[in-house]
């Protein structure tokens, strides 16, 4: 198997914790160089990739023959304008969510995707995981029956990390582009709707959204999900059919926040019921993340998450800003 080669477009820490180590630990991937001006952050790479090569800039790195793939985890208002540059380099592009800012930017990225023949796509991980296959087959094979409410909600705290991209709104921050995209995301993988009559309340600090508390409909369910920078730090997904239910435990951060298991619950029709909890302790959904572009890449196999669905989560998260309520 050949290996896709792969570059690393700034050392942020999500890259030096989670990606980089995947990609250096999957298969048919060979991790090769780093793009940053801090000797001390090419350091921590090296620590796991003795052998990286390190550019001092990120137009050295588009230009590295030696590469065929760039990972961008650089801020969200960078996003679109990277991606397009390393595409027109000849570079395949897998880019940190939100990979754009407006569903505008995705004709752009389209363009630009389709004019250079190369893979590029929003680093959407969780629809790697098995546990979000198997979610999606038992909703999408009837076993819950009909699917009749979705709930769910992601929230952590970083109030005190004021310098973080994420509590800026010039970088693209704000609680909705950096983790509601896992609660909408999510429910459109498994039901392969889209959202619709969506009504929406957010809480505003120093300009981005810290909270958001969402009402939608998937088709004849109903759909609320909540989301939040300021809070206790909580995950979970609920499926809730006629004949079943499925809650996901640890749906988004698996492995970091918990344990993954979904949980398929069925009653029967005289009381008593059933629960069956499959586990999934191993899997590493960046790593099988890096799998799949790589069979994309070299195998022409579909892609999981290619731009035109991330683009239909841009299209809900925008009509979430543009009518929520502002809760002061």
């Amino acid at each position: 198997m050949k290996p896709v080669r792969w570059g690393i477009l700034g050392a942020a820490k999500f890259a030096r914790q989670f990606m980089g180590p995947a990609i250096h630990a999957a298969h048919g991937a060979e991790l090769v160089a780093l793009a940053t001006s801090s000797e001390e952050k090419a350091a921590d790479f090296k620590a796991f990739c003795p052998t990286l090569k390190v550019h001092t800039d990120y137009e050295a790195l588009l230009a590295d023959p030696s590469i065929d793939a760039i990972y961008i985890p650089l801020p969200n208002h960078m996003h679109v304008d990277w991606t397009i540059k390393a595409l027109e380099a000849g570079k395949h592009v897998l880019c940190e969510k939100p990979i754009a800012l407006q569903d505008s930017d995705f004709d752009r990225l389209i363009t630009a995707r389709d004019a250079s023949g190369k893979l590029a796509a929003e680093a959407f991980m969780i629809v790697h995981h098995p546990q979000w296959q198997h979610a999606r087959e038992l909703v999408q094979s009837g076993e819950i029956g009909a699917l009749r409410h979705i709930s769910g909600r992601f929230s952590f705290d970083n109030r005190e990390d004021t310098t973080n991209i994420r509590n800026r709104p010039e970088t693209g921050g704000g609680g909705l582009r950096d983790i509601g995209v896992y609660v909408m995301g999510s429910t459109r993988f498994v039901t392969g709707l889209e959202g619709s009559d969506v009504s929406a309340r957010v809480r505003w600090e120093n300009g981005v959204d810290v909270f958001a508390d969402i009402s939608a409909k998937f088709g004849d369910a109903t759909y609320s999900a909540y989301v939040s920078t300021r809070m206790q730090p909580a995950q979970e997904m609920v499926f809730h059919g006629e004949k079943g239910l499925i809650r996901m435990l640890t749906p988004f951060n698996a492995r970091v926040f918990g344990e993954a298991v979904v949980e398929f619950h069925r009653t029967g029709h005289v009381g008593g019921g059933s629960v069956h909890a499959q586990r999934f302790p191993m899997d590493d959904h960046y790593k099988s993340q890096v799998e799949a572009f790589g069979r994309t890449v070299r195998d022409g196999a579909d892609y999981p998450c290619p731009l035109e669905f991330s683009r239909g989560t841009k299209v809900m998260m925008d009509g979430v800003f543009e009518v929520a309520t502002d809760l002061g």
